[in-house]
């Protein structure tokens, strides 16, 4: 049985938006070009063992290569939060990993009131 952790809103909070800005991340790369630059397209022939075929790039614009540059700095910066909060200091080191596997699925308890959760109730 997984043990229930007091975490702070700081870390609970950063732990919700790295996984916003991943979520934001991986949408706008589903909207982009395929090449960063311009590339010609391919296609391969027939027969080939894993047929593959991708149209002209146009490559990306500046601005779309603004935002990826901006979220990725950002993904990185609550990473680099989450993993060094001074709260890991007080966890069990057997624990840790399961801790933090904890804090990643936090915010699907909290039934919406992410303002009002805390972490668990401490006794």
């Amino acid at each position: 049985m997984a043990d229930s952790y007091d975490f702070p809103v700081s870390l609970r909070q950063a732990q919700l938006e790295l996984h916003q800005v991943t979520a934001d991340l991986a949408a706008l790369g589903r909207t982009l070009p395929w090449s960063v630059v311009l590339l010609p397209g391919w296609s391969r022939p027939d027969g080939h063992w894993y047929p593959s075929s991708r149209p002209d790039s146009p490559g990306w614009t500046e601005e779309q290569q603004q935002q990826v540059a901006a979220l990725r700095a950002r993904a990185l910066e609550l990473s680099i939060t989450v993993g060094t909060h001074p709260f890991w200091s007080t966890v069990e080191k057997g624990k840790v990993v399961e801790a933090r596997m904890a804090l990643k699925r936090v915010h699907e308890h909290a039934d919406g009131d992410e303002a009002a959760a805390g972490g668990t109730a401490a006794a």
